[in-house]
């Protein structure tokens, strides 16, 4: 064990947000690593699958339930996707059951079988959870959406703990036996929005409508309308009607039942797309809600994904919505390609202006109709306000700020005000022009950002702008690449924030930086890590940081959790590694 281990420090040494920490539970590891970031295998499996003393050919046949058997399961808790892990009531072997609630005693039918553990989908219940709620969406019960809403908003909080622990603890390798590294979780945050929080909110035209069935969770084809809505879960070609949802704002709900009355009118002429045989006019309707910078009040844009160009099919819909209160903008994106992709490769503007605003942390973001922004205006507030924390700009304008996987630079400029450079990659063109827009909208001149794929870089990366004095990693779901986790860790910038969309990979690469397999020089350093978490309403991604400060040897990590709009709640996670000062 070090000499300089945490555990060796009084608490005057760590950092008062560590004091605030205390009384929270503490996991941390020192397991081998033995994941890569090129390999994109589903951590998201329930480890007590591989608990089970269920190996081999050691149990008898009737021990793995078959395709389409019927069983008596109970739910002990819930994977991060959503779906229930429970236990096969004789045999405690391990099924994953959709919308399956922990504590509910169930039937289900197996629907896939693995190795470890099976899935299946619930056919009914035999004694429901103790916190059971009426859910407040009609189409709660078999929409793709959300899953959990008959769960109460505090059972939902103490069930979405746990399988980030677990990620955590099995991927992440931390454990409380591991001397180098010190984990608290604290408790979830809840938060004040629940409902009509989404600024954006795609929906499929459908040739078909599908209904559920009313014995089974399963759907069955209804051939007499057309439909309009969010996929039905685990299918692409399927579309449930609903005429609102309860995700998106007030005025968006206004706009898809004025969509829902006219767009079947057959004097328009308008035909959804079929996915199966590549016939038919529209694809999506996407609707994005902003702000208007001068009022404060909402702006909404509409935008209709179609197979070709034709205005004229549109202009009777288009009169319709644009008297809709709010609705400022009405575009037409031209998809021609073969599928049901929902962003176009033409934009066409058919009603009003181009672009919506949002205002984030005091700045102006200007939003067309396939730009990148976070869905959750509200909480990526506070989301960005942990970043800024996390980053620790001394605020005197000497730092620079290099921000990897930048998007439309929605974090790197509001770092800007307090730099005195920052430098954002961005593989997406569009993206990319996006920000150097937004960064004049707000009068920024101490931001470049640069067009690149980070999972291609070259020796030479890093020769095009100055040692960072802190680093913004935003990775999309499948994380960093192994050449972009070795250059960070070569380039040895004092800060460097993490940010994840996946919790899987998340705990995957705070193996790599936190357990030093990849330099010697971490190994001789002693971490210490502490985890937080915050709640939310219905959505789906994880944000992580990490803050790293070598000169101190000190390293921080913040996950913003936004866990899965299918279990109605987001989690904030904080990570924080308190300063080691020899």
């Amino acid at each position: 064990m070090r000499a300089h281990s945490l555990r060796h420090l009084t608490a005057a040494t760590t950092c008062p947000w560590f004091l605030k920490c205390r009384s929270s539970s503490c996991v941390a590891a020192s397991l081998s690593f033995t994941q890569h970031p090129e390999q994109e295998q589903d951590q998201t499996k329930p480890n007590m699958a591989n608990n089970n003393s269920n190996d081999g050919n050691s149990k008898p046949s009737s021990y793995f339930p078959k395709r389409g058997q019927e069983l008596e399961l109970v739910c002990e808790s819930l994977a991060f996707k959503g779906k229930g892990v429970c236990k096969v009531a004789d045999t405690g072997f391990v099924v994953l059951c959709d919308r399956a609630l922990p504590g509910e005693k169930l039937i289900g039918r197996i629907t896939r079988k693995k190795d470890n553990y099976a899935e299946a989908t619930k056919l009914k219940t035999i004694s429901p959870h103790l916190d059971s709620v009426d859910a407040p969406c009609e189409y709660a019960s078999y929409c793709g959406g959300c899953k959990t809403q008959n769960l109460s908003y505090e059972a939902q909080l103490r069930a979405k703990e746990q399988p980030v622990l677990e990620l955590i603890m099995h991927v992440g390798k931390f454990s409380d036996k591991d001397p180098e590294v010190f984990s608290i979780m604290k408790s979830i945050v809840p938060c004040d929005i629940q409902f009509h929080y989404r600024n954006k909110m795609e929906f499929s035209f459908g040739s078909k409508t599908w209904l559920p069935k009313e014995s089974f969770q399963e759907i069955r084809d209804h051939k007499e309308n057309y439909a309009l809505r969010l996929h039905a879960p685990g299918f692409f070609d399927k579309v449930l009607n609903v005429e609102k949802c309860l995700l998106q704002s007030e005025p968006a709900d206004m706009v898809l039942a004025a969509v829902q009355d006219n767009w079947r009118d057959p004097q328009l002429g308008l035909s959804p797309y079929d996915v199966h045989s590549n016939v038919g006019y529209l694809k999506h309707l996407m609707l994005r809600t902003g702000r208007d910078v001068k009022t404060g009040l909402p702006e909404l844009m509409v935008n209709f994904v179609t197979s070709s160009y034709k205005p004229e099919l549109l202009e009777p819909l288009v009169e319709k919505i644009s008297s809709v209160p709010d609705v400022v903008s009405i575009m037409n994106n031209v998809n021609t390609s073969v599928g049901n992709t929902s962003v176009g490769e033409e934009e066409h503007t058919l009603y009003g202006k181009s672009t919506i605003t949002e205002i984030l942390r005091g700045l102006t973001f200007e939003i067309s109709a396939n730009s990148f922004f976070q869905t959750n205006t509200h909480q990526a507030e506070v989301l960005y306000k942990l970043i800024e924390d996390c980053a620790g700009l001394r605020g005197d304008g000497s730092e620079i700020v290099l921000d990897l996987f930048c998007g439309t630079g929605t974090i790197g400029l509001t770092l800007a005000r307090r730099a005195k450079h920052v430098y954002g990659y961005e593989v997406v063109p569009q993206a990319v022009s996006d920000s150097c827009r937004n960064a004049k909208l707000n009068g920024i001149s101490n931001a470049t950002f640069v067009q690149g794929d980070l999972n291609k870089i070259s020796e030479n990366f890093g020769n095009d702008f100055p040692k960072p004095d802190i680093v913004i990693s935003d990775p999309n779901r499948p994380g960093m690449h192994m050449k972009l986790i070795k250059f960070l860790l070569k380039l040895k910038a004092p800060r460097i924030v993490y940010v994840s969309c996946n919790p899987a990979t998340c705990a995957r690469d705070l193996d790599y930086l936190c357990h030093g397999v990849l330099l010697p020089l971490l190994k001789s350093l002693g971490w210490t890590v502490i985890t937080g978490s915050e709640e939310v309403g219905h959505h789906r991604y994880i944000y992580t940081l990490g803050w790293c400060d070598f000169k101190a040897l000190c390293l921080t990590l913040v996950s913003f959790i936004t866990a899965m709009e299918e279990n109605f709640v987001l989690h904030l996670w904080l990570m924080r590694f308190t300063s080691l000062y020899f």
